[in-house]
């Protein structure tokens, strides 16, 4: 079995209090029972918005600059995810398009090393 992150990408305006109804998130908990069930879940998390998110990057020089903010600047940042264990990519994508239509957002699939 490999590991896999599957990352639910947000646009930087999302809000889960507007976008997310009682059907979604019926949805979602339907996925994660099955993912539980399925033995392939080994963590899931939302995360806050990119906003809150803080940045650090080490300069050449040895010092550390911390700024507010995600590190990239995109419009569309991961709002949450999954890691999963399973057999190979095919596995995982097929987990990534259940995600991709219970959270109706676009997915990334990508093994660990």
């Amino acid at each position: 079995m490999a590991q896999y992150w599957v990352a639910i990408h947000h646009p930087d305006d999302y809000d889960p209090f507007v976008s997310e109804d009682e059907a979604m998130a019926r949805a979602i908990d339907a996925l994660n029972d099955e993912m539980v069930a399925a033995g392939v879940r080994v963590f899931v998390g939302g995360l806050q918005p990119a906003g809150r998110a803080m940045s650090l990057r080490a300069r050449p020089d040895g010092d550390l600059v911390v700024a507010s903010g995600p590190y990239l600047k995109t419009t569309e940042h991961v709002g949450g995810f999954w890691v999963l264990d399973v057999e190979d990519m095919d596995g995982a994508l097929a987990w990534g398009q259940k995600a991709a239509i219970a959270c109706r957002a676009p997915v990334e699939v990508r093994p660990f090393h």
